[in-house]
């Protein structure tokens, strides 16, 4: 189960501080800030689903992410490959290569880090 676009925010805010108290979560959002009931929402939500879970400090919280930024993105990306381009991993990055826009450098950065990353794979 992932999250909705509002909780992924909310997460964001909660990877980038590590661990954060309700009140810290509440001060990363623009103004207008939403209203509180809507993070508690949200945070609870977040704890259902296993990504979120926290410490009591007394009558406070301290929320900390239980999923790694790093491991939720590599889901999210294997299940765009899974669903749009037929399980293909060759196929995605030929979209990607050719509809974003890269610079030749860029490419050639692309190229180094498929090239070093065939070089740790066996034959």
């Amino acid at each position: 189960m992932g999250l909705t676009n509002a909780e992924e925010q909310l997460m964001k805010y909660l990877w980038k501080l590590d661990k954060a108290f309700f009140k810290d979560l509440i001060s990363q959002f623009p103004e207008p800030k939403p209203a509180v009931t809507t993070v508690n929402t949200l945070l609870k939500r977040m704890i259902d689903k296993g990504f979120v879970n926290y410490k009591l400090f007394g009558n406070s919280r301290e929320y900390y992410p239980l999923v790694k930024k790093n491991d939720y993105f590599a889901r999210h990306i294997k299940s765009i490959i899974k669903d749009f381009y037929s399980d293909s991993s060759s196929q995605f990055a030929s979209f990607f290569t050719k509809e974003t826009n890269l610079t030749a450098v860029e490419l050639k950065e692309l190229r180094k880090i498929i090239d070093d990353e065939i070089k740790t794979k066996k034959p």
